[in-house]
C-alpha cells in the first residue's frame, strides 16, 4: 500500500510517546492503511517528538503553559492538527482533559487508550488504585473519544495478571506492553473502514459492540 493511500493519523502526546512509537513501528508494514502525518505535544520536552523526528514525522508543540485559560489553547491545539487534514486523532498519552467542544470537533474520528479495564479506574494512577483494591486482573483499554472523560465506546482490551508482590511500576509495565499490541491493532481497524462511531456506539465490521473485543480472543491474537 501506497503512503499516499493511507489514512492520515495525527497523534497527540504529552510525554515519552512509546505508543506512539508502536504506532510508528506497526506503519512499516507494508500493508499498514495509515501513516502518521504528525505528532502534537502540549509540552515541547516530550520525548515523543524525538521519536517523530527521527521517524522523519512532521512535529508541532502547543504549549498549554502559554495560555491564559482553556479555550484560546485548545484553539491553537486545533488549529495544529487540523493543518495536517487528519482522518484520525490518536490520543497517546496526552494529559490534558478536552473539552466538549474540541471532542465535538473530532467526533467518531478521535481514539484513546487508556491503563485499565475500564470502566474501572477511569483518570489517573491506575496502577497503583488497582493494586489498592486488590484486583486480580488489570489491563488496558482503547475507545472512542466522546465528551464522558475515560467514558466512551469501548474497542478493545488487554488484560494481564496482578501478581501479589507487583508494585504500581511493575504491573504498569506488563500493562504498557499489552498497550503497545491493542493501539495500533484498532488503528488499523479504524483506517481500513473496519470500524466506526454508530448511533448506539463502535462498530466492528458493521456490528456495535456491546462489550469490548478482547485481545486473547481475536482469532490471530
Amino acid at each position: 500500500m501506497s503512503a499516499g493511500a493511507r489514512l492520515p493519523v495525527v497523534v497527540l502526546i504529552s510525554g515519552g510517546g512509546t505508543n506512539l512509537q508502536a504506532l510508528i513501528d506497526a506503519q512499516r508494514a507494508d500493508d499498514c492503511p495509515y501513516a502518521v502525518a504528525a505528532v502534537v505535544s502540549n509540552r515541547p520536552d516530550a520525548f515523543g517528538l524525538e521519536r517523530a523526528a527521527r521517524a522523519g514525522i512532521p512535529t508541532e508543540t502547543v504549549d498549554h503553559t502559554r495560555f491564559p485559560d482553556r479555550a484560546p489553547f485548545e484553539d491553537a491545539l486545533a488549529a495544529a492538527v487540523d493543518r495536517h487534514a487528519p482522518g484520525l486523532v490518536a490520543l497517546a498519552g496526552f494529559m490534558r482533559i478536552l473539552t466538549p467542544a474540541f471532542v465535538a470537533r473530532y467526533r467518531g474520528r478521535m481514539l484513546n487508550i487508556h491503563p485499565s479495564l475500564l470502566p474501572r479506574f477511569r483518570g489517573l494512577h491506575t496502577h497503583r488504585r488497582a493494586l489498592e483494591a486488590g484486583e486480580m486482573v488489570h489491563g488496558a483499554t482503547v475507545h472512542f473519544v466522546t465528551e464522558e472523560l475515560d467514558g466512551g465506546p469501548r474497542i478493545l482490551q488487554a488484560q494481564v495478571p496482578v501478581h501479589p508482590d507487583d508494585t504500581p511500576e511493575v504491573l504498569a509495565a506488563r500493562v504498557l506492553a499489552r498497550e503497545h499490541r491493542i493501539y495500533p491493532l484498532v488503528v488499523r481497524w479504524f483506517a481500513a473502514g473496519r470500524l466506526r462511531l454508530g448511533a448506539a456506539g463502535a462498530e466492528l465490521d458493521g456490528a456495535t459492540l456491546t462489550e469490548p473485543l478482547q485481545l486473547d480472543a481475536l482469532p490471530d491474537a
